[in-house]
Order: structure tokens, then C-alpha cells, then sequence
């Protein structure tokens, strides 16, 4: 016959005083062994089980110093208590616990028979005895556990706040010694684990913080090849890409002797994006671009733009058109108006708090690059709040200052130009592709050669790095 649900208990409306002593007087007991966690560095969370009137098991966090994802304080303390008693079964024992046990805990205390387990603080993320999950819930299981909860609940609450607070200085501490680059209290920081080891990219990035416009932000730049080559490639990538859009190409033209500058936009890549998309702006990016070309004195500069980065970049041409000879302009849109799906794709990144850029990204392009390439192109937005400039970007586009047609007709005269669509045409036909560039600059249709139709830019490495090659021959004739 299946026994009926034991129900929980909120130790706050509990009215047995003697009962609420005993258990106040455990719950100490196992905050002992937290705040003892917390000095070895690991998370405060402490467990004891009782039996009686007696301590019979004690266990402390120790995940991290043990090298075990099942050292949990509660189960430590469950093996403890077995050993004590040799025998598995805890059918008598009360389980206290400063946090609100996950499902694996809540498991190992239903297989050990526990009559009661005490938690203090709830945790509304992996708690499984009735904030996520109510394992046990289930009158259907042949062994009911009573819950009592929130027993010293404030003190439990404060010592992991405290934990995560000292961890929180301690990290900015460290950075401020390590790092000449201290963080914005307005912006957010990737970590460096989320871009260790990605595939095709060895380079690192030089971080610049000097430029006026960043207003201290730090900016990746990854800066390649000798300073005084003769053709310098400033690669500019669009929303939501980073300058690992640029990867084969990085390789075939420092393996020419020439040098290539690939800078993150801030809110992208390796940059620091500020925490309000209200800081975005068309005028901002190209001025933190204009300053960077004049910061590092770039001269014979071949504009290398992807997407909304052409247009960015080719504003910062039509500024100092002294220091650029040409630019190879890739899936750029030349008008005001965004083609309906187009905008529908940028809107989208916008609006959905969870939106894969990895995925969206090679479902663009049509194909599956695999899970390396899709880590690579999420390394960005892997953690929470990071995802400012997504949501700034349709207006930013909107705010992009028209091309510059007579830069581009010159350009084109001297051959000097490479215009190339999205190879998908998933968002933007060839044919609504040309007839756009037509338009904004209708010099373009007595020049043949400025047209890289049905090729890929982003294709696989070895016809990447063909189309780089193909490029020094091109502008550099």
C-alpha cells in the first residue's frame, strides 16, 4: 500500500518551540562546517545528520579540492553517518543542511532511508526539494521524507552572499594587478576561458584603452605582420560576428609578409561592451575605428568589411581617403533601407535574450561548421547581460551615414574594389544585391571587375585563404 505524502514544513510557521531549539541548534552545526568550506575556498554549504540526540555524520562542500562533482556537504555527510552506524539505511536520522539540497543529494538522502531533512536557505536555480524540483513530492516512492525549511534561513542566505561578494573583489583585485586595463563599472568583460583554444585562432589580441572615444573601455586588436608592409588589411567584421570572421584570411596574408589589423567592435569579440545598448551609436563605432587607424598610424590600408563593418569602415575611408587604397567589401548592404528579412534577422538577435548566434550564424551561411566553430562564434555572449550591442544593432544600422560613392567610383576606376555577396542569398538575392550597389553608386556599372559574385567569403579554410591570395594580387598590382 503507498504511504501518504509527508508534507513540508516552513520552520517560520512552526509553533513547537522545543522543536524549533533543536533544530536551530544543528543548523548551527552545519553552518560551522559551510563557513570551514568557504575558507578552503569552496562554496558554503554545510551538512550534518543526527541521529537522536547525537552528531553522526558531518560533511562540508569540497567539489573543487577533492576533484569530485559528488562531494556535495550532504552526501559526505551521509556516507559519514553510514560509517558510523555500518549500515546504508538512515531510517531515524535527521539530514541538516544550510542549503536547499539539488537532485542528486535529495536522491542519495531518499536511497538512505532519512526520516527528515532541515534546509536553511532556498536555491531557486537547482533546489529540488520544491523550488525547482519537489523530489520529495512523490507519494509514489516507497520512503517519504518530511521537509522543514528555512531554518536560520537569514544566516545561511548571508554567508553564501558574503562568499560570492568576497569572490566578486577578490577577482577585481586581481585584475587590477594583472590587468592595466581596469573595468568599467557601466561595462561587462568576456572571460579569457570562453576564447582559450578555439579552433583556427592562435592569435592574440593587443587590448588598447588609450583611445579618447572608448572612454576606457578596452578593445581587442589582433595585429599581425611587420608595421612597414607595404599593404596593411584592416578587416572590420559586422554584428553579431568578431574578427574571428577573419581567420583563414589572417594567415594567407601574414604568410605574404603583410599586415593585417583585426579589431573587435566594443560590445563584440574580446572587446568590453557596455552594459546599456543606449551606448551604441553608427557615430561612435566609426569614430573608435577612426581613432584606431590614426592611433596606429595605418597607411596603404585595404578596407577588408564584413557586413555593417563595411559601412562602418568605409565612413572612416571617406575621413582620411589619404590612407586607404581600396576595399573588399563583403555581404555590405548599401542603402538606408534594410531589405525585409535582413532586418527581420538583425531584429531577431535583438529581441531574443537566448538567441544562438553560432547557430543562426552557419544556418546563414549553410552549413554546419561543426561544434568547435559554433563555440567560437557564442564565446562572446556565453554569459549573462553581454548581449548590449544585439540588441543596439538594428539601430545602429539605421544610423549608418550613406557610402561614400565617389570614394567607391574611384576606387572601382583604379580597381581598387571588391563588392561580394552573401553567398546564402538567404536574406538578400544576388540580383536585390547588385541592383542595391547600382544605385548607390551607379559609376559601378561600367566596371566589371569590381563584381565577386557566387563566391563565399566564409567558405572552408583552403578556398578561404585562395581568395586571400587572390586579393594581394588584385589590390596590390
Amino acid at each position: 500500500m503507498v504511504s501518504e505524502k509527508t508534507p513540508a514544513t516552513d520552520f517560520a510557521s512552526a509553533r513547537n518551540d522545543g522543536l524549533l531549539r533543536v533544530h536551530a541548534r544543528f543548523m548551527q552545526e552545519a553552518l560551522q562546517q559551510a563557513r570551514e568550506a568557504a575558507e578552503q575556498g569552496e562554496v558554503p554549504v554545510g551538512a550534518v545528520v543526527v541521529l537522536g540526540d547525537a552528531v553522526i555524520g558531518r560533511g562540508r562542500n569540497g567539489p573543487v579540492a577533492r576533484r569530485d562533482p559528488t562531494a556535495h556537504a550532504e552526501v559526505l555527510a551521509l556516507r559519514e553517518a553510514a560509517q558510523h552506524l555500518g549500515n546504508y539505511r538512515l531510517e531515524d536520522c535527521t539530514l541538516y543542511v544550510t542549503l536547499e539540497p539539488c537532485a542528486m543529494c535529495s536522491g542519495a538522502m531518499l536511497h538512505a532511508r532519512v526520516k527528515r531533512v532541515v534546509y536553511g536557505a532556498a536555491e531557486p536555480k537547482t533546489g529540488a526539494a520544491g523550488s525547482v524540483l519537489d523530489v520529495f513530492g512523490y507519494p509514489q516512492i516507497n520512503h517519504q521524507t518530511e521537509v522543514v525549511r528555512g531554518v536560520l534561513e537569514a544566516e545561511c542566505t548571508a554567508l553564501m552572499a558574503d562568499f560570492f561578494r568576497q569572490r566578486r573583489q577578490e577577482n577585481k583585485a586581481r585584475d587590477r594587478v594583472l590587468e592595466p586595463h581596469p573595468l568599467k563599472d557601466t561595462a561587462l568583460r568576456s572571460s579569457a576561458r570562453a576564447f582559450a583554444g578555439l579552433q583556427h585562432w592562435p592569435w592574440q589580441p593587443q587590448w588598447r584603452s588609450d583611445l579618447p572615444a572608448l572612454a576606457g573601455l578596452r578593445m581587442a586588436v589582433v595585429d599581425e605582420g611587420p608595421q612597414d608592409a607595404a599593404t596593411t588589411w584592416l578587416c572590420l567584421h559586422g554584428g553579431p560576428a568578431w574578427g574571428y570572421a577573419f581567420r583563414h584570411e589572417i594567415a594567407a596574408w601574414t604568410a605574404a609578409g603583410q599586415r593585417v589589423v583585426v579589431p573587435d567592435l566594443p560590445g563584440f569579440g574580446r572587446s568590453d561592451r557596455p552594459k546599456k545598448d543606449k551606448a551604441h551609436s553608427a557615430a561612435w563605432h566609426a569614430e573608435v575605428l577612426a581613432e584606431l587607424v590614426q592611433a596606429l598610424d595605418l597607411r596603404e590600408v585595404v578596407l577588408v568589411g564584413q557586413g555593417d563593418g563595411a559601412r562602418l569602415g568605409l565612413a572612416v575611408a571617406e575621413r582620411m581617403p589619404q590612407r586607404f587604397r581600396g576595399a573588399w567589401l563583403v555581404d555590405a548592404w548599401p542603402l538606408a533601407a534594410q531589405p525585409d528579412k535582413r532586418r527581420q534577422w538583425f531584429e531577431q538577435a535583438a529581441r531574443k535574450p537566448s538567441w544562438n548566434v553560432g547557430e543562426a550564424l552557419q544556418a546563414l551561411e549553410g552549413k554546419t561548421g561543426g561544434a568547435a566553430e559554433q563555440q567560437a562564434w557564442n564565446a562572446p555572449f556565453a554569459e549573462p547581460g553581454h548581449r548590449a550591442a544585439l540588441k543596439a544593432w538594428p539601430r545602429v544600422q539605421a544610423e549608418l551615414p550613406a557610402v561614400p560613392a565617389q570614394l567607391l567610383a574611384q576606387w572601382a576606376e583604379r580597381q581598387r574594389l571588391w563588392l561580394q555577396p552573401d553567398a546564402s542569398g538567404k536574406l538578400v538575392t544576388q540580383k536585390e544585391w547588385q541592383s542595391a550597389w547600382l544605385q548607390a553608386v551607379p559609376q559601378l556599372a561600367r566596371h566589371a571587375r569590381v563584381w565577386r559574385l557566387n563566391q563565399s567569403a566564409t567558405a572552408v579554410p583552403a578556398a578561404a585563404q585562395d581568395m586571400a591570395r587572390s586579393a594581394v594580387e588584385y589590390f596590390a598590382a
